[in-house]
C-alpha cells in the first residue's frame, strides 16, 4: 500500500490506487505543480522549465483554467502533462461517487475548453484527501497521482528553505509536489530555478510519474 504525504489540510490519505513514483527507476524525479494556472506565477515557472528543458505535470483547478485558458494552452504547447485537481479545490473525501464524478467531469470540461484535444491522464485529490475519489478517477480514465516529497510551499518559508527541503527529502523515483497557484508562489519559482541546474549537476534526471500504482 502506498501512502500520500500530508497536504495543507493536514489529512493523511492512504490508498493502494495512488501513484507516487516515477515511470523510470533510479535517479529520476517527477515535478508536479498544483493549484494553477496562475496569471503571474505559472508563466514565470514555464519560462524557467523551458530554459532547462524540463517538463512537469500541472494539476489544474477547473475554475482557474476557465479564467486563464491562454495559460493552459501555453502549458500544453511547452509539452507539459495535465492533471485534474477539481473544480474549486474542494475536499471530496466524504462525497458520494456521483458528486465526485460530476466535479471531475466539470473540471475536465473546463480544461478542454482551452485545449480540446489535450490528454488529462492524472487526477490529484485536493489536500491529498482521497476518500473514494481514486475509483471515480480511474473510471474516468485518470490515474490518481500522489507524491512522495512535499515541501509545504503553500506557506512560503523562503527560497533557500524550499531548496533545502527538496534536496534533503528527495529519493530516487520520487514524485515531488509543488504549487504554481493558490497564493504567492514567487519563492517556489525561484526555488525551481535554483534546483534544476543543481540537481542536474548531481546526476538527477526529470521524467513523468508512473501510469499505474
Amino acid at each position: 500500500m502506498t501512502t500520500t504525504a500530508e497536504g495543507p489540510a493536514g489529512r493523511l490519505g492512504r490508498t493502494a490506487a495512488v501513484v507516487e513514483s516515477t515511470r523510470r527507476v533510479g535517479s529520476y524525479l517527477a515535478l508536479t505543480f498544483d493549484d494553477g494556472p496562475d496569471p503571474v506565477h505559472t508563466p514565470h515557472l514555464l519560462s524557467v522549465l523551458r530554459e532547462h528543458g524540463v517538463t512537469a505535470v500541472f494539476c489544474l483547478w477547473g475554475a482557474h483554467a476557465l479564467a486563464h485558458p491562454e495559460i493552459v494552452r501555453e502549458i500544453v504547447a511547452d509539452g507539459h502533462t495535465l492533471g485534474n485537481h477539481g473544480m474549486h479545490h474542494d475536499d471530496m473525501a466524504d462525497w458520494p461517487a456521483d458528486r465526485v464524478r460530476a466535479d471531475l467531469e466539470a473540471t475536465t470540461a473546463a480544461i478542454r475548453a482551452a485545449v480540446p484535444d489535450a490528454p488529462i491522464p492524472y487526477f490529484r485529490a485536493p489536500f491529498g484527501s482521497w476518500g473514494g475519489t481514486p475509483e471515480v478517477a480511474r473510471g474516468l480514465g485518470m490515474v490518481p497521482l500522489g507524491w512522495r516529497v512535499s515541501v509545504e510551499d503553500w506557506e512560503p518559508p523562503g527560497t533557500a528553505e524550499l531548496v533545502r527541503r527538496v534536496e534533503s527529502r528527495l529519493t530516487p523515483g520520487a514524485v515531488v509536489l509543488l504549487h504554481d497557484g493558490g497564493g504567492d508562489r514567487s519563492q517556489t519559482v525561484e526555488a525551481v530555478a535554483c534546483l534544476l541546474p543543481r540537481l542536474t549537476a548531481r546526476g538527477w534526471h526529470f521524467t513523468g510519474p508512473a501510469r499505474r500504482a
